[in-house]
């Protein structure tokens, strides 16, 4: 069987990020957070693990940390409330699960691989989500779990300017996902939110919906997208990729670039994406002046960056 090389690719949000927001102790912060969960993926990797588990472990451990909206220190709603939605995908087989306005389980994006591996099914939502994790086994936790005081702070404020938003007060689109090759040749994508600060209940955006913030083949790539969700849904955005390399032979950059750089902003959507292919560096691309994001493949240095310079 041939070897390939690994390699990963994490984001955690795009948008307009100010720089004058980001203070240099919460920069550092963000940085510090990329870099755990890249290592927790890299780790996974190097010891000759499988693509699937190494995007899960990235993305549990953007859920635990509070600078990125997905898991613990999530958006509210604006009934004050938290609906988390999650996504994995296994490039070999095609087969995913799906998670979509779960408030009761700690890691949705474990929930979410938990749906792929042990039902017949792919998506379930709410109470069917939890009711699910309950015969998982799977410990609850209250709603509140998920409170911290910054992310009130935010949901008054855009309730304030009557806004819907993405982390209103520092201006990025709250997704987190990961992508991996593994030494075997597969690829996988997983990606989790917390929503938008402000927004009504029972809104679902593009993180839970395979092919548009989430898809893997094989034949093809892994992408997980973080933007104004509505848009990236109506694009099909992560499967459009793939299927421009599927039939069309473009490379993943050329597929990317497509997408996010001239597509998309046709309708004004704003994010973007990380993706892998079969062979080479993963790619990294967004049409906003920031992405929170971190990668490496075998044999280089790990790097994590927020601003697009």
């Amino acid at each position: 069987m041939a070897e390939y090389q690994w390699g990963i690719a994490l984001h955690g949000g795009a948008g307009t990020i100010p720089r004058a927001a980001l203070t240099p102790e919460k920069e550092a912060a963000c940085h510090d957070g990329l870099a755990r969960a890249l290592k927790a993926g890299t780790d996974i990797l190097a010891d000759g693990g499988s693509s699937l588990d190494a995007v899960e472990a990235t993305v549990v451990e953007l859920e635990n940390d509070e600078n990125f909206n997905a898991g613990y220190g999530s958006v509210l709603t604006s009934d004050a409330t938290f609906e988390l939605d999650a996504a994995i995908m296994r490039g070999s087989d095609l087969e995913a699960g799906a998670v979509i306005g779960v408030n009761k389980v700690e890691h949705p994006i474990s929930l979410a691989r938990l749906i792929m591996e042990q039902s017949e099914h792919l998506l379930f939502s709410r109470d069917g989500a939890h009711e699910f994790a309950r015969e998982m086994g799977i410990s609850e936790v209250e709603p509140n779990f998920f409170f911290t005081e910054y992310r009130h702070q935010q949901l008054l404020a855009a309730q304030k300017a009557s806004v819907v938003s993405l982390d209103h007060n520092d201006g990025k689109y709250g997704t987190v996902g990961a992508v991996a090759r593994d030494r075997f040749g597969g690829l996988a994508a997983a990606t989790s939110t917390g929503g938008m600060t402000n927004k009504k209940t029972g809104r679902v955006g593009d993180a839970p919906l395979i092919g548009a913030g989430t898809y893997a083949n094989d034949k093809s790539c892994a992408v997980s997208a973080t933007g104004h969700g509505e848009m990236f849904i109506r694009m099909c955005v992560a499967r459009d990729i793939a299927a421009m390399m599927e039939y069309g032979g473009a490379s993943l950059e050329d597929a990317v670039r497509r997408k996010v750089m001239d597509e998309l902003p046709t309708i004004d959507g704003a994010g973007g994406v990380v993706a892998i292919g079969q062979s080479g560096a993963p790619v990294l691309m967004m049409n906003t002046n920031g992405m929170y994001r971190a990668s490496q493949i075998e044999g280089g240095t790990p790097t994590t960056a927020i601003f697009s310079d």
